[in-house]
């Protein structure tokens, strides 16, 4: 066949191929490769056997108890996911006392030195396929970190890589190799992972901070989020070698953005950062604002809080809608509510015993407070069926979803009512007819 005629691809295939049947047969018949391979398969048994020794020692070792929870325990926990690594490199470090034997007595190891690679690449590929469970890291080592301990083992990867910074990407006035994209791509990939873990792990222990108020470990958590994730850019620009310098373009065209474009955006960014600093209002408050959003506020980003209705929705409101209207907190503080709970009585009521009947069982609610002020009932008007009250009750929480004051002490008004012999009244209408009455006569 005319190699000369094919396709550059094809002619690269048979001069690798014809490499290969090379160096096989070169092995197969050369008496230090039949010795390397002998070391390679003693190394191997020799593995197996202290794995089978040592994996159950090291597991003990590295296991914790059960309620140990400390930064120690953690760190063991986290050792002890890499003890299925423990077989091939085992493998792979007697494999490397075997090359300089072999190296120092015969004067070549290509053999070993291509089973060291071999154990490394079923190294990573139980690293991806049992240790790593993050969705990322995970695509990242299947589709790059796989396929080049591949090409690593059989001796392709610096072929490869110089394909890959033949090929360049134009972008604008720039250009850029393929394979400054892959680099980029795959150390920008783990940099801002290690960024978002350690923002994770940030959080986690700010949040434990009891004795900080809240709206104070919000804007910490806030703080942190952008020193890691700042730093963790300048990180990325610092190892690709790209200047900051270079960037100056780009920042003045984003702060043109933010003046025109991004006004609401940044509004309501620096909106959150005056609520956290002066909180106000923050997550686990109940509010209520001037456009009628009224809920808990279960989260509070860089741009808006969130606030859960009792009725299961959640409301977006812009950061600014808090600094901007009038917004009232039930929950400030954590300060209680007055509420009230309106009711008649008949006519014929002596309507000087009621206040003291029902204020005594109000105040037998075991969530009705004594302080600021006690369970108070106030005569408000003379009605058309009736004499109108009203009982006033302070509380802590708010009069909904899980909490129902209004509509207990209702019931015990009721029942309080109905054990004096007070009756409550319903509504009823005299007719006075005036004048002679005429009947038909039939």
């Amino acid at each position: 066949m005319d190699l000369i005629q094919q396709p550059e691809i094809i002619q690269q295939a048979v001069q690798y191929a014809t490499q290969g049947w090379e160096l096989a047969t070169g092995w197969l018949l050369s008496p230090a490769a039949w010795s390397q391979f002998a070391i390679l398969i003693v190394a191997y048994v020799l593995a197996v056997l202290l794995t089978q020794k040592l994996r159950p020692f090291v597991t003990r070792l590295l296991t914790p108890q059960a309620e140990q929870q400390n930064i120690f325990a953690r760190a063991r926990r986290f050792v002890l996911i890499f003890t299925p690594l423990l077989l091939p490199l085992l493998a792979y470090g007697l494999t490397g006392l075997g090359e300089s034997v072999t190296r120092s007595i015969f004067g070549s190891g290509e053999v070993i030195a291509f089973g060291k690679r071999v154990f490394l690449f079923l190294a990573t590929r139980i690293l991806v396929d049992q240790i790593i469970k993050d969705a990322f890291l995970k695509l990242l080592g299947k589709f790059v970190l796989v396929p080049m301990a591949a090409l690593h083992a059989v001796g392709l990867l610096e072929t490869a890589t110089t394909r890959l910074d033949m090929v360049v990407v134009p972008l604008g006035n720039l250009s850029f190799s393929l394979l400054f994209l892959v680099r980029f791509a795959v150390v920008g990939g783990i940099i801002f992972w290690l960024g978002r873990w350690s923002n994770d792990q940030s959080s986690s222990f700010i949040a434990k901070q009891d004795e900080m108020r809240p709206a104070t470990r919000e804007l910490a958590s806030k703080t942190a989020e952008i020193v890691i994730f700042g730093a963790a850019f300048l990180v990325l620009m610092n190892i690709m070698g790209i200047s900051l310098t270079s960037l100056a373009v780009l920042g003045g065209a984003i702060g043109v953005g933010l003046g025109f474009g991004l006004q609401k955006i940044a509004s309501n960014f620096i909106s959150g950062v005056i609520l956290l600093l002066e909180g106000q209002a923050t997550v686990g408050d109940y509010v209520e604002l001037d456009g009628g959003e009224a809920g808990t506020i279960v989260k509070m980003t860089a741009r808006a809080a969130i606030l859960e209705t009792y009725d299961g929705r959640w409301i977006v409101v812009p950061n600014e809608d808090f600094i901007t209207t009038r917004v009232v907190n039930y929950s400030d503080s954590g300060s209680a509510n007055r509420y009230e709970a309106p009711f008649s009585v008949s006519y014929d009521t002596d309507i000087n015993l009621v206040p003291d009947i029902v204020e005594k069982a109000v105040s037998k609610h075991p969530e009705i407070l004594p302080a600021p002020f006690p369970p108070d009932c106030e005569l408000r008007s003379f009605g058309d069926s009736g004499v109108n009250f009203a009982v006033e009750f302070w509380v802590n929480g708010i009069d909904d979803g899980r909490h129902k004051f209004t509509s207990d002490v209702l019931f015990i008004v009721w029942n309080a009512l109905k054990e004096n012999g007070i009756e409550i009244p319903y509504p009823q209408s005299v007719v006075e007819l005036k004048g002679e009455i005429r009947t038909r006569a039939t």
